[in-house]
């Protein structure tokens, strides 16, 4: 099979999926959740694969969605907005398509490891955070900026993994914690040195691929489950319908509006400046 925005390959059991935009930080663009998800349905279709590992070309692991691109559009035929009256059910539609390309890799049979260096950032932290398990570089970073203004993390996965208080603080705050953070958090499994990091993921996959697949379906499905009846489909939908109010809402129209007027790298440092944002937003 052919894809244009990752790289797939197979060998000793393992999988490979490599997010490959590098010049874009590996940012993610129309085709890439799709592409995500047939590879790891063809990995699926593997019996020669027990495990699929997920990592990033370049100096990192996924920028997250493209949004240089689309804020700074003057053009409402984006991602990033509509013309008003806003439909969410447009919106919607498109991101749930997404969220659940991403979830391929949850749903997967076989189990996912998400190697990150550099960072995995907004949209790039929901692919990690769909991954069974997260091994970082200790200085890469990872984190959902945009929960500031302007995008709710569509897969809701911080809260399954580091409980409410600790997902209320990443999710509220926007900030970006590293990989030793990550790790003394529990949100990733380990973290290490960079220049160990494709050893530590080797390790993990060794111990891993020597198991039968159906042994690894069977064990991955149960600990699944209990999430699943936790409501896990339930918290992604009010996530993604919210992801599209955050983007429509009086916050996120000026943010889009101050992209295409100052630059998207402009705007960013304004809402994370800590001053009020959106001057024309009457106080509530």
């Amino acid at each position: 099979m052919a894809f244009t925005s990752l790289l797939y390959e197979t060998a000793d059991r393992v999988a490979t999926i490599t997010l490959n935009r590098p010049e874009r930080f590996n940012a993610i663009e129309q085709r890439m959740p799709r592409e995500i998800r047939e590879a790891v349905e063809t990995a699926d279709r593997d019996a020669d694969v027990h495990v699929i590992v997920v990592k990033g070309a370049g100096k990192g692991f996924c920028g997250g969605y493209d949004l240089k691109k689309f804020a700074e559009r003057a053009d409402a035929d984006s991602r990033g907005g509509q013309e008003m009256p806003w439909d969410p059910t447009l919106d919607f539609a498109g991101m749930w398509r997404n969220t659940q390309d991403f979830m391929s890799l949850w749903r997967s049979r076989k189990p996912t490891i998400a190697q990150v260096h550099g960072a995995a950032v907004a949209g790039g932290s929901d692919i990690a955070l769909c991954c069974d398990f997260l091994i970082m570089a200790e200085d890469a970073r990872i984190g959902y900026p945009p929960a500031r203004v302007w995008g709710v993390p569509t897969p809701a996965m911080w809260v399954y993994r580091l409980g409410p208080q600790a997902a209320k603080r990443l999710m509220m705050t926007g900030d970006l914690i590293n990989g030793r953070e990550a790790a003394e958090m529990g949100l990733a499994l380990k973290a290490v040195p960079a220049a160990q990091l494709e050893t530590e993921v080797a390790a993990l996959v060794g111990r891993l691929k020597g198991v039968p697949r159906n042994q690894l379906m069977m064990t991955k499905m149960v600990v699944n489950q209990a999430y699943e009846n936790m409501g896990l489909a339930t918290t992604q939908l009010l996530a993604t319908f919210f992801d599209g109010v955050a983007r429509h809402s009086p916050e996120g129209i000026w943010f889009r509006e101050r992209a295409e007027e100052v630059g998207f790298k402009q705007a960013v440092a304004e809402r994370d400046s800590g001053e009020p944002i959106a001057p024309h937003v009457s106080k509530r």
